[in-house]
C-alpha cells in the first residue's frame, strides 16, 4: 500500500477527529496514516499482545492489522468508533494466529518477559527506577501467565482502562462474563505477584553507598571515634 499524498493537504489540525483522520486517509495523506497508527499503536499492541502472548508476535499482528484496514478503509461506515474497527481487526489477526499455530502444532505463547527499561520521569535515582521496573516485571509476568481469555479482558480493562462495556463489544462477551472474568483475573494476577513479592522485597528500601556512609560517619563522630 503506498502512503502517496494525492488530492488533499496534509492533515493540519493539531487534534484531529477520527473521522477527519478517515477522510484524510482515503485521500492517501500520509501524514493521517501516521497519526492513526500513533494515535492507536499501544492500545492494539496491547490487545495483540494479550492473545498471543510474545511482543514480537504481537508487533507483527498490529502491522498486519493496520495494513488490512488501511486497504479496506472504504469499508469503514462510522457505526462504530475507529478504536473499536482496529481493535476487531487485530483481534480477529490474533486468533486467526492462534488457530493456525495450533493446527500446526506449534507453541502459541511465551511468558519470558521481553520488556525494555522503561524511565519514569523526575526520578534519577538508579535504585528507585530498578525497584520500579521490577515491580512493573512483576505485573507484566503474572499478567502474561493469565489464559488468554482472562488476560484479554484484564488487559482491556485494567491496562487499557477500557469501560465493562466497551471491553464486552469489542470481546463478543457479555458485560456479566467481563465481570467475571476480570475478577478472577484480579485474583489471579494478585496470587502470582504474592508469590514472587518476597524476593523483591528483600531488596527494598536500599540503605547503601553514600547514605551509609554517611550514618556510620555521623555515628563515629557522636561516639568520638573518627579517625
Amino acid at each position: 500500500m503506498s502512503a502517496t499524498k494525492i488530492g488533499k493537504p496534509a492533515v493540519s489540525v493539531e487534534d484531529p477527529s477520527d473521522e477527519e483522520l478517515v477522510r484524510h486517509a482515503l485521500a492517501r495523506d500520509a501524514s493521517a496514516f501516521r497519526a492513526i497508527t500513533t494515535r492507536y499503536n499501544q492500545r492494539l499492541y496491547r490487545l495483540a499482545r494479550s492473545i498471543v502472548g510474545r511482543s514480537a508476535e504481537a508487533e507483527d499482528v498490529v502491522q498486519e492489522a493496520y495494513v488490512r484496514a488501511f486497504r479496506n478503509l472504504g469499508t469503514f461506515r462510522g457505526d462504530a468508533a475507529l478504536s473499536t474497527w482496529l481493535s476487531r481487526i487485530v483481534i480477529n489477526e490474533a486468533l486467526g494466529r492462534l488457530r493456525k499455530a495450533k493446527r500446526e502444532g506449534k507453541a502459541t505463547a511465551s511468558y519470558a518477559a521481553q520488556a525494555e527499561i522503561i524511565r519514569f520521569p523526575g526520578i534519577d535515582d538508579p535504585e528507585r527506577t530498578m525497584a520500579q521496573r521490577q515491580i512493573l516485571n512483576l505485573v507484566e509476568e503474572a499478567t502474561d501467565k493469565l489464559p488468554p481469555t482472562f488476560r484479554a479482558v484484564f488487559m482491556a480493562r485494567v491496562i487499557e482502562g477500557l469501560s465493562v462495556e466497551e471491553t464486552a463489544g469489542l470481546l463478543g462477551v457479555k458485560p456479566e462474563t467481563v465481570k467475571t472474568r476480570l475478577h478472577r483475573a484480579r485474583q489471579m494476577v494478585r496470587r502470582e505477584i504474592d508469590a514472587q513479592i518476597g524476593p523483591v522485597l528483600m531488596d527494598a528500601f536500599p540503605f547503601a553507598g553514600r547514605r551509609c556512609e554517611r550514618l556510620t560517619g555521623a555515628v563515629l563522630r557522636r561516639l568520638g571515634l573518627e579517625t
